[in-house]
């Protein structure tokens, strides 16, 4: 049965689609709840939704905005069914935020921001130039400063180590790019040694960011998913 994925605002989410949304991980980590994600709808603007026929396969609320000046697409929370298709059902949801993303920004670079629940969710970054955190790299100055600015976007200035980027928990919920299935390929251990110290279920996360360039965005390569990098 083929995917179909739409974008529109979260004031526009009905009680039965949180309740929808929420099913997807009731029974696992991050056990993203109806009252927490109802709360997301306060702080995102757009909601992306992939559905398999009636089945929902994954969502993200995302925001599209400036942070001093820089074009920036910010996934606040993001969860994808753990099927044979999470890869697929992943692909879908980035491919139409980064289209709306060239309707916004046009002829720009674009900052891609959010914070991870696990390594096998760095596959979002897929495409991207310049990811930070990365495996063998060690950040600039104004890598930094970019963590410490995503992490206060996400309401948690002053929690983030801007040397390994992980977010330490405060005891509540916390939003994150929720990704794996049981096809999904297994990262590399470069890449899972950014999250060797990340206590997930404690509510720690990875922030994380990289860079969609204008030609990548124009050309539609990310929204395909076909950027080589």
């Amino acid at each position: 049965m083929p995917f179909e994925v739409g974008t529109k605002d979260c004031t526009s989410l009905s009680d039965g689609e949180l309740g929808e949304m929420a099913d997807l991980c009731v029974e696992r980590e991050p056990g993203f709840d109806i009252g927490f994600l109802s709360k997301q709808c306060e702080e995102w603007v757009l909601i992306t939704h992939v559905r398999e026929g009636s089945k929902l396969r994954g969502y993200s609320f995302c925001t599209l905005e400036r942070i001093g000046g820089t074009p920036s697409l910010l996934v606040g929370l993001a969860t994808v069914d753990r099927t044979v298709k999470a890869d697929q059902a992943l692909k879908l949801l980035m491919g139409d935020q980064y289209r709306r993303a060239l309707l916004a920004f046009p002829d720009e670079d674009v900052l891609v921001g959010t914070r991870l629940a696990g390594p096998e969710a760095y596959q979002a970054f897929h495409g991207l130039d310049d990811v930070v955190p990365r495996p063998d790299h060690r950040a600039s100055g104004e890598e930094r400063a970019w963590g410490r600015r995503l992490a206060k976007r996400f309401g948690a200035d002053g929690r983030i180590d801007d040397r390994t980027f992980i977010l330490a928990a405060d005891g509540g919920p916390v939003g994150a790019l929720d990704f794996g299935g049981p096809k999904v390929k297994e990262p590399s251990a470069e890449v899972a040694a950014l999250f060797d110290t990340l206590e997930a279920s404690r509510g720690a996360r990875l922030v994380a960011f990289g860079w969609a360039m204008a030609e990548d965005l124009a050309s539609g390569a990310l929204a395909s998913g076909k950027v080589s990098r």
